[in-house]
């Protein structure tokens, strides 16, 4: 007995009665469900909960919809998808499976609202030696078959896979206006069961051939998507809208109706101007046209006015034209002046509450800046300075002091910003731990060294103030001098005089090549000033100072080689009968006294060493300290010292530096060095000792006829007598009624680097 397996799909057509406008109208929207699953079912669909089917959808001849777990139902075909604009639906239709006599189906669609979409679908046929049909009803009851065949005589070895290109896999277009359908698949061999045929209708690229589908196992598909149109009743448009007031016209308000690509029945779109449903009772709603820049030609969104399902252009008051883009609106003349006169005055008005604006903000921020400096200046101890230049000055007039030593001149910050073009970048002639150091030029035309500190502690702003009225009154010629100061800026400025020839430094090591006689007498000349100035600030100053930083960066040189002791950065004023206790360490590796090191006190032999160490690269062109030379060697004043015991001073000596006539002379510096350079300060000679020896040394080097043995009495009295009155009258500093340093604090005045 033969068993044909086949499964049908029969969608009855239901008449629906419909009823008037108003109760389709509330069933459209409360009494009906329109979601299933969380997807939208728009009316004329609907879903009938109630089996009240001709409340909760619209149309004889369109299929209720159910939902079942979540999917929506057409009769036996679950709905993916509709589509009211293009009145279409989504579906998943069976397969046509051909695997025998004994197994195979023939899927049907019995439905006159539902027609295959010719232009979104493809009927396909899959399977060696295979072919399929598609059946159908094209007007009235007549029968249209159409389909494809693949058929080869063995299995072919070059299939394209996912193409289906006529071998294994074939397609044909779907003629339209077809309906009520079934597919059928055959094979030539129908007792084989090795190979399947399949025949379906597909959706537009929703299948991919491939050549496992041959195989009985390899097509696993029951459905595939297809895409339906449907229709409104059965009636063409003219016989419809003739019944438009009756309760069965589609076509609701602001729509109209449509046929000509339907067999019977027709849709419904919103009219030009309007969108929504057509099928819903409240109809199509109008589009503001206005309201997107797409939709009308109005010069701008004000020129627009919205009408039912319209709009027009429009031109305001006082303008002609017609308001679109391409004409646009033009000023009446009459309302063109006093528009011009509007903008002029508005203009005008404009112009004068910004000027006035801009003026109020100036003399503001001219007010506040100027209130700052005088925060400022009084902060930094402006006003004491005052005080103490003016006591001074009384003082100086009434005791008639020498006029050419100058209290120290407060500057203003215009006046400083204008010496170094606001401090231009380009001026900078040094930088150190304390602050950078700008070249400026005063309106007297002098060229002078600014100081523009980073930090000030203002806990020490009074002994601040004494150091600079003490170190103002300083007028030595081998000395740097601090003109004055400005406290009108957040950390005040220093102005020195400036120095043009670079440092001592610099002097020694560019001079590898070019040293002789004459180079050792400007370098014992240098020596000696340096001595003297240091000598001075120890002994002559109405208060002792401490330089604390002695080396050869420094000591500046002018055009004539004249030494110019500088950088006082950690210079402190030591009282006469006090030595101060420091609290950090301080100065530079290689000049660094070794007792200081040890006991952490600060006192005038700490300068004698670091004068030792200049004297030792005086002699020896060699820095003080270099990783680069060998251990024994890297400390130049360790290596001095021990060659000068070893009595082979002359090896470190700089080459072409002595001579037969200097040798002695410079025997005599080196062992002065080796004096300043001992470990225990109170061995060392005073700074005051070492100037008078150094300045010996050059009085004898001058008047070669010192050395004669018959003269040697009549030079050392000379010498002895000339000893304590080396400083020439220029050089000079004003006893006042001036505080001193405390023991304990510090007062970060620097006097860095006077270029």
């Amino acid at each position: 007995m033969k068993v044909i397996k086949m499964k049908h799909v029969y969608v009855l057509a239901m008449v629906v009665v419909l009823v008037g406008t108003t109760v389709a109208a509330d069933s459209a929207t409360n009494t009906c469900s329109h979601t299933c699953g969380g997807q939208e079912i728009p009316y004329p669909f609907g879903i009938d909960d109630n089996n009240t089917s001709s409340e909760c959808f619209l149309g004889r001849r369109l299929i209720p919809l159910t939902c079942n777990e979540s999917k929506i139902y057409a009769g036996d075909m679950e709905v993916l998808n509709i589509d009211i604009f293009n009145a279409q639906i989504e579906a998943s239709f069976y397969v046509s499976k051909y695997c025998g006599v004994h197994n195979y189906n023939k899927p049907r669609l019995n439905s006159g609202s539902y027609i295959i979409s010719s232009k979104e679908n493809k009927f396909i046929t899959v399977g060696i030696n295979s072919f399929g049909y598609f059946n159908s009803y094209r007007g009235g009851e007549n029968k249209y078959s159409t389909g494809c065949l693949t058929r080869s005589f063995g299995l072919p070895r070059l299939i394209d896979n996912e193409t289906c290109s006529g071998i294994g896999c074939c397609q044909v277009d779907i003629p339209p206006k077809m309906w009520n359908i079934s597919i059928e698949a055959y094979n030539f061999n129908q007792n084989s069961s090795l190979y399947c045929s399949y025949a379906f209708v597909v959706k537009n690229g929703s299948y991919t051939f491939s050549t496992n589908h041959l195989s009985p196992k390899g097509f696993r598909y029951e459905e595939l998507p297809v895409v339906l149109d449907w229709t409104i009743g059965e009636e063409n448009c003219s016989t419809a809208s003739s019944k438009k007031n009756g309760v069965n016209y589609g076509c609701k308000n602001n729509s109209h109706c449509d046929d000509k690509d339907t067999y019977f029945g027709y849709r419904c779109h919103c009219n030009q101007g309007f969108e929504g449903n057509p099928y819903h009772p409240n109809g199509c709603t109008d589009i503001n046209e206005c309201e997107k820049d797409l939709l009308h030609d109005c010069k701008t969104k004000a020129y627009c006015n919205n009408t039912d399902g319209k709009y027009n252009c429009f031109c305001p008051k006082g303008y002609s034209g017609n308001g679109t883009k391409e004409v646009g609106c033009q000023l009446d003349d009459e309302n063109a002046n006093s528009i011009v006169l509007l903008i002029v005055l508005g203009v005008g008005i404009t112009f004068i509450l910004l000027f006035l604006g801009t003026f109020s903000y100036l003399m503001y921020h001219k007010r506040k800046f100027i209130k700052m400096k005088e925060k400022f200046f009084e902060q930094n101890g402006g006003l004491i300075l005052k005080q103490k230049l003016s006591t001074r000055e009384d003082s100086s007039s009434q005791t008639r002091q020498d006029s050419s030593t100058q209290s120290a001149k407060i500057f203003t910050q215009d006046q400083l910003n204008k010496a170094t073009k606001n401090f231009d970048e380009n001026l900078i002639i040094g930088k150190g731990g304390f602050g950078t150091v700008f070249k400026g030029l005063l309106d007297d035309k002098r060229i002078v060294a600014i100081k523009k500190s980073k930090i000030i502690d203002r806990s020490q702003i009074d002994q601040f103030i004494n150091e600079v009225v003490v170190l103002s009154q300083i007028n030595h010629r081998n000395v740097v001098k601090l003109l004055g100061c400005c406290l009108e800026t957040e950390v005040p400025l220093l102005v020195y005089e400036f120095v043009t020839n670079g440092t001592l430094s610099g002097f020694i090591h560019t001079q590898s090549n070019k040293v002789n006689n004459e180079t050792w007498k400007t370098r014992l000349k240098i020596a000696a000033e340096v001595a003297e100035a240091l000598s001075y600030l120890h002994s002559y100053a109405s208060i002792p100072i401490i330089h604390r930083d002695v080396k050869s960066d420094n000591i500046l040189l002018d055009r004539t080689n004249t030494a110019k002791v500088s950088d006082f950065g950690a210079s402190r004023l030591v009282p006469l009968d006090q030595t101060e206790i420091a609290t950090m360490v301080q100065g530079t590796i290689g000049y660094l006294d070794p007792e200081y090191m040890q006991t952490s006190q600060l006192t005038e032999k700490s300068d004698v060493y670091s004068f030792g160490v200049v004297l030792v690269e005086l002699l020896t062109g060699e820095k003080p300290f270099c990783f680069g030379r060998p251990e024994e060697r890297r400390s130049l004043a360790m290596h001095f010292l021990s060659c000068l015991k070893n009595d082979n001073v002359f090896e470190v000596i700089q080459d072409g530096l002595w001579n037969e006539e200097n040798k002695q002379e410079i025997k005599e510096v080196a062992v002065l060095a080796a004096k300043c350079l001992r470990l225990r300060g109170e061995e060392r000679p005073s700074m005051k000792e070492v100037a008078m020896e150094l300045e010996g040394m050059r009085l004898m080097n001058k008047h070669s006829w010192i050395n004669d043995d018959s003269n040697v009495e009549e030079s050392r009295f000379l010498l002895h007598e000339s000893s304590s009155s080396f400083y020439e009258p220029g050089d000079s500093i004003t006893h006042g009624d001036i505080g001193y340093d405390s023991l304990k604090d510090h007062v970060l005045i620097a006097l860095d680097d006077g270029r």
